[in-house]
């Protein structure tokens, strides 16, 4: 997941850097199981069928480029483009090492796509248009290079407060003067649709999904956000001192969160146990 055209005032990550692909990588599997289910409505909604040409857009390390693939089947096609050279050649190794011959990278822009128009049959993008700078012209490309009635399928985030685990800690950073993240960019009400509208497209349709993380304690989930690519990005122009403060409100925040759930769970849990009865 990435692509040139980020806006560097929003988004300063090096999606090239082998550190960053490494890190991205190493993360593929988990990312992959915590989105699962979101990632699968997005290939329903794509309307992928046997035989067709998808179109991967910010493929990244191609998670969900495989996925595509193995429901295109062998008479199928699938293009990943992204503007990380590394990233896609972590996703045509995978693809190889899965025995599927139906995928092919390609470093493109993806606020230039340079394709013959009306070649693909769908178009996808996992959670990256929102980090681009210029959303609907992304859009316009994908537009172009779509069949009539084929079908553009985006996933992007909700807003801050459906995602606390991101929402919180960006949050707090942001007060501290960290830079604004992209993450929610598209999240505000009505705002993906006038993306879509502003790419040229007239039939819209925005479906919420849930997911969850999961995690063994709440120090594990701040273990898990101090690797987190955007909370590092967003941390990026604060001074030394100011980059260990956010810790321990984050901490406090989530645990605090954590306790919630866990008193809804069980609230939940003795609600269970009466029905039993």
């Amino acid at each position: 997941m990435s692509a040139k055209s980020l806006d560097p005032n929003r988004a300063g990550v090096n999606w090239a850097s082998d550190e960053i692909v490494e890190e991205w990588s190493r993360n593929q599997a988990r990312r992959d199981k915590v989105i699962g289910p979101a990632t699968e409505m997005m290939l329903d909604l794509a309307d992928l069928r046997t035989g067709y040409r998808v179109l991967d857009v910010a493929a990244g390390t191609g998670g969900q480029t495989l996925l595509a693939a193995l429901r295109v089947g062998p008479t199928g096609y699938v293009l990943a483009t992204d503007s990380s050279s590394r990233m896609l050649q972590v996703a045509a190794d995978t693809a190889q090492k899965s025995g599927l011959t139906n995928v092919e990278i390609r470093v493109m822009d993806a606020e230039k796509l340079e394709l013959d128009p009306d070649s693909f049959d769908a178009v996808i993008c996992r959670t990256a248009l929102m980090l681009f700078s210029n959303p609907p012209k992304a859009l316009r490309g994908m537009r172009r290079a779509m069949k009539p009635g084929a079908k553009v399928s985006a996933l992007v985030f909700s807003t801050v407060e459906k995602n606390p685990y991101q929402g919180i800690p960006l949050a707090i950073v942001r007060r501290l003067g960290g830079t604004v993240s992209p993450q929610f960019s598209l999240s505000e009400p009505g705002v993906l649709e006038e993306a879509f509208r502003g790419g040229g497209f007239l039939e819209i349709t925005i479906h919420a999904v849930s997911f969850r993380r999961h995690f063994s304690s709440v120090a594990e989930a701040i273990q898990s956000l101090r690797d987190a690519i955007f909370i590092r990005d967003a941390k990026a122009n604060l001074g030394d001192a100011e980059r260990k403060l956010p810790w321990a409100e984050i901490e406090r925040e989530l645990t605090t969160l954590h306790a919630g759930r866990l008193r809804v769970a069980r609230r939940d849990a003795h609600r269970s146990r009466d029905q039993v009865k």
